[in-house]
Order: structure tokens, then sequence, then C-alpha cells
């Protein structure tokens, strides 16, 4: 009776540490994600002042 309570334990120990992996993977990876988008900003906004800047020279020009 124990051996069997045992072995229901051991397999639910199992099943949590290999659901862990699959969270601390999820948790990496979107704080990756997260951290890209930060270092893309600054180059968005940059562009979009550029493009801003650059468009009221051509409408000087013509």
């Amino acid at each position: 009776m124990i051996a069997r309570y045992m072995k229901r334990a051991g397999l639910l120990m199992a099943c949590l540490l290999g659901l862990s992996g699959c969270v601390v993977g999820a948790v990496v990876g979107t704080a990756v994600d997260v951290g890209v988008e930060v270092v893309k900003v600054p180059f968005k906004v940059g562009k979009g002042i550029y493009d801003a800047v650059s468009d009221d020279e051509d409408d000087k020009k013509k």
C-alpha cells in the first residue's frame, strides 16, 4: 500500500519537474522578446523623426 502511494508521489514529482522546465522556458522567452522590443524602440523613434524631418525638406523643394 505504501509503495503504491510512493509510486504516485514520484510520478507527480516527475510531472511537476517536467512542467517547471516549460514554465521557465516560457518566462525566459517572454523576457527575451520584451528585451528585443525595448531595444527596437529608439530605432523606430529615430526613424520616425528622420522621416518627419526629411518629408518637410521634400515639400519645400517642390
